[in-house]
């Protein structure tokens, strides 16, 4: 088994080689990763289920976003505006004082350790959107398996060791190690590592951007460490269909056992017979729902406490429950909704923290001050959902701006649940929803997390980049002269 210091000194190692590496090699290894994962066939599938109880339709939907993160990469590296070239040619007969040539573009920062997600055993997990998007930016990876599935780990890092051999990369391109907290603290801490990807609990994520923040030379910790997701019914969205809103909310917050990081655990609405409407109907709809396995007993147990803790608040109260606890010995929960006043939440701070797993928190308000009061309380968010008419929200800007200083993602009119692989969304939001909210860890944009700017002042025609060569050889589309071009330069 391949140690955290063999991997890391194997990444170092091969960095040189792999950031100097034509664009094209590096999209043709990422299309191999994605072929070779389709490889992998039904064993994966079967590996996959069996360490995390995901049902088989939801393992083949990951793994086809998974292949199609990857491809999606190797298309942002050939096309490489992502490096954001930028020209400012020199003007030598400039008063008072002559202008130099300044050029610039992202360069990658160097070995990457990414954690291996409990709940995406593949889209956020060995060759998830952390490891596609630094291989993507010229990073060699090391990934730390997630202990609740291994095998699956070790199955899909060997699909991306023989896409490095047949696509004639050195091995320390991708490293792979197992282990608990120990090996991720050794790994955070390594010298040779320069950036972390992370994705789970806030205990977790905080214990990695500590350490790293406490090595000699500190690193960047780009850590998703848990939602609340607040959703906000107006009255118009309540008085046009209650009953509807109750059955999309119970869907949301109950899918996939609730464990997904944009589950909906907070909704605010201000009370009335509306709102009463509302919670009558989601009643209905939880004690519909199933009992459903989840990932690990020790989510479950989690998850079971979590729960016991709100129920136990003074003012919470619960609407409804699945008509079955679930079998304990299949690992399986009930979906609970509870509810609270405005006034209740904000007396009691712990009712902000996130419950892993299919339960919600209806906040019945007394108005619409007291909701805003109960946003104005919310830690960052990844995203927050409104729910009211044209008019109504335009009358309300004030609440629309208030929920977006909290959150990554505003959601008009739907429920936050899923996120879209593409070009515009971000999967990130202000502490402690994660530790930069400057980026997104879904979609192209991140592949920026791991890279960072890098000037040339006066350089010598032959000693630029191709990417900042007047000839543009690459035929990037670069900033020249604050002008967008593809053009060659004169």
């Amino acid at each position: 088994m391949t140690t955290v210091d063999e991997a890391v000194r194997a990444a170092v190692a091969t960095f040189p080689d792999y950031r100097a590496r034509p664009r094209e090699d590096v999209a043709r290894f990422l299309n191999a990763v994605a072929d070779e994962i389709m490889t992998l066939g039904d064993p994966l599938l079967a590996a996959a289920g069996e360490e995390t109880a995901l049902p088989r339709p939801r393992l083949e939907s990951e793994r086809g976003r998974t292949i199609g993160q990857l491809r999606m990469f190797a298309q942002v590296v050939l096309e490489g505006s992502w490096l954001r070239a930028r020209i400012d040619r020199a003007q030598p007969d400039r008063k008072p004082l002559p202008k130099p040539d300044l050029r610039s573009m992202l360069v990658p920062i160097g070995p990457v350790a990414v954690f291996g997600a409990s709940n995406f055993p593949f889209a956020y997990s060995t060759a998830g959107g952390d490891t596609a998007s630094a291989l993507a930016a010229g990073c060699p990876v090391i990934v730390k398996a997630h202990p609740s599935h291994p095998r699956t780990s070790d199955l899909v890092a060997s699909a991306v060791a023989a896409a490095a051999r047949a696509s004639g990369l050195p091995a320390g391109v991708f490293g792979h190690v197992q282990g608990g907290p120990d090996a991720g603290l050794a790994l955070v801490r390594h010298p040779g590592v320069k950036g972390v990807g992370f994705t789970g609990s806030l205990r977790a994520g905080r214990a990695l951007f500590d350490a790293a923040a406490a090595r000699p030379e500190p690193i960047p910790v780009f850590a998703e460490m848990g939602s609340v997701n607040p959703v906000v019914l107006l009255p118009s969205a309540l008085e046009r269909d209650a009953a509807g809103l109750a059955s999309a909310l119970a869907q949301s917050a109950t899918l996939g056992a609730g464990q997904f990081c944009t589950n909906p655990g907070l909704v605010l609405m201000v009370d009335g017979p509306p709102a009463k409407e509302l919670v009558s109907a989601l009643a209905g709809k939880i004690a519909a729902v199933p009992p459903a396995s989840m990932l690990s007993p020790a989510i479950r147990a989690s998850f079971a406490t979590g729960a016991e803790r709100m129920a136990a608040v003074p003012g919470v109260g619960i609407a409804a429950r699945s008509a079955s606890a679930g079998d304990a010995a299949k690992n399986e929960s009930g979906a609970t909704a509870f509810t609270v006043s405005g006034r209740d939440f904000l007396a009691h701070p712990d009712l902000r923290e996130e419950v892993f797993g299919p339960s919600t928190l209806v906040i019945l308000c007394a108005d619409l001050a007291e909701l805003r009061a109960v946003v104005a309380s919310l830690p960052g968010q990844l995203t927050g959902s409104l729910h009211g008419s044209e008019d109504e929200l335009s009358r309300h800007g004030d609440l629309v701006a208030l929920l977006r200083e909290r959150v990554g993602r505003l959601v008009f009119g739907g429920f936050p649940t899923g996120v879209e692989v593409c070009a515009a969304m971000q999967h990130g939001g202000p502490y402690p929803a994660t530790t930069d909210s400057r980026f997104s860890s879904v979609g192209s944009g991140a592949i920026l997390r791991w890279a960072r700017p890098v000037s040339y002042q006066n350089c010598p025609p032959s000693l630029l980049p191709p990417e900042l060569r007047n000839a543009n050889p690459l035929g990037l589309l670069r900033l020249v002269d604050g002008a967008w071009s593809s053009s060659p330069i004169g």
